[in-house]
This record gives C-alpha cells, sequence and structure tokens, in this order.
C-alpha cells in the first residue's frame, strides 16, 4: 500500500491536494461540488500501473466506501471500515513485471 500511495501521490499531489481542499471546504455538497476534481484524480492515477491494478483488485471494497460517503456525508467518519477493508485489500496487491 505505501507504493501505491507513493505513486498516487508522486504524480497525482495536486489533484488530490485540490479534491481534498474541496472536500474540507464543503462539508455538506462535496460529493457535487468536488465531483470533476475526483474525475481528475482518476484520470490521473488510471495511467499508473500499481493505482490501476488496486483500483481493478479492490475494486468491490472501494465501491462499497464510495457507496458509504454517500450514505453517511454529515458524518464520514461512520465509513471506517469501509476504508479499512479497501485498504486491506489494497496492502496485499501486488505489481507483477
Amino acid at each position: 500500500m505505501e507504493a501505491a500511495l507513493e505513486v498516487a501521490a508522486r504524480y497525482c499531489r495536486d489533484e488530490m491536494e485540490q479534491y481534498g481542499r474541496c472536500v474540507a471546504s464543503s462539508p455538506t455538497t462535496w460529493q457535487q461540488d468536488c465531483d470533476q476534481l475526483k474525475l481528475n484524480i482518476s484520470r490521473c492515477a488510471s495511467s499508473h500501473p500499481i493505482v490501476q491494478k488496486i483500483r481493478h483488485d479492490c475494486a468491490e471494497p472501494f465501491t462499497a466506501f464510495e457507496q458509504c460517503l454517500k450514505q453517511n456525508q454529515a458524518s464520514v467518519m461512520n465509513c471506517t471500515e469501509h476504508i479499512n477493508q479497501f485498504l486491506i485489500c489494497a496492502d496485499q496487491v501486488k505489481l507483477t513485471t
């Protein structure tokens, strides 16, 4: 997982920071207000093999996490278990060369 985060942070840092600022500044409307910035992260990350593999191999727990966020916009801390499941999955992904 550290490698995947490092790749995302290295190559998609601006996109991640913009999205984070948007979410923080729009606690009740971030789903709508930050949608384009979320797409920017997806486009950036999709070009990096380890991130792409994590997105593929861990699609189910990530989708569950996103669904939880949608249902808990005012209290995203309710989604801690969902993000933990995604991180466990992502940590097990290996990039075969």
